[in-house]
């Protein structure tokens, strides 16, 4: 098996570690005036999702995690499973709960999204950085709110709940950032 230096690793590096595959998040290095160096490493664990934080000498090797990402696009849920394909081969998988953790909000169908697979099992899906939803949901705009005047809770057509300015209306069509759940723009803009 392959193997990578704590010198080498950065942020999406796959480990595996006690045979569990992990995602580098950060590895930070120190050097103390007196002794070994080290490296401190903070890792998500892709079967569970928690975060680990790991402090070895450095140089020292880990074994790389066989893992694969690959681009999908996703079909229909059915309450339990999502069902993605293989847009080259027509070959569809089913994600469970826990890897729909994160991207499930963001999704309403036919979107493309990166799936990561362990062992042919789908671990993590992500979902694209930005998507475009129809808000369902939200309190009305006052005559004279403005971009800056501040912001309400609106409900999206995926059930996801993000801030909007004032002036944003019910049924308007907005760009999110699904990375950090913000309100970027209306879509088309």
């Amino acid at each position: 098996m392959a193997t990578v230096s704590t010198n080498e690793m950065k942020a999406g590096t796959k480990l595996l570690i006690d045979g569990d595959p992990y995602s580098v998040i950060d590895n930070e290095y120190r050097k103390p005036g007196k002794g070994q160096a080290t490296n401190t490493l903070k890792i998500r664990n892709l079967k569970t999702g928690r975060v680990l934080e790991r402090t070895l000498k450095s140089g020292d090797t880990l074994e790389v995690a066989d893992v694969e990402d690959k681009d999908m696009q996703y079909l229909y849920n059915d309450g339990e499973f999502w069902t993605f394909m293989d847009p080259k081969s027509y070959e569809q998988v089913q994600a469970g709960k826990e890897a729909m953790a994160d991207a499930a909000q963001w999704l309403k169908g036919e979107e493309t999204v990166r799936v990561t697979f362990w062992n042919e099992v789908p671990l993590v899906v992500y979902a694209p950085n930005t998507v475009e939803l129809t808000i369902v949901e939200t309190d009305p705009g006052l005559k004279g709110d403005t971009a800056t005047g501040g912001s309400k809770p609106a409900k999206l057509e995926t059930g996801a709940v993000v801030k909007v300015p004032l002036f944003i209306q019910q049924g308007e069509k907005i760009k999110v950032d699904t990375r950090t759940g913000e309100y970027l723009a209306r879509a088309g803009k």
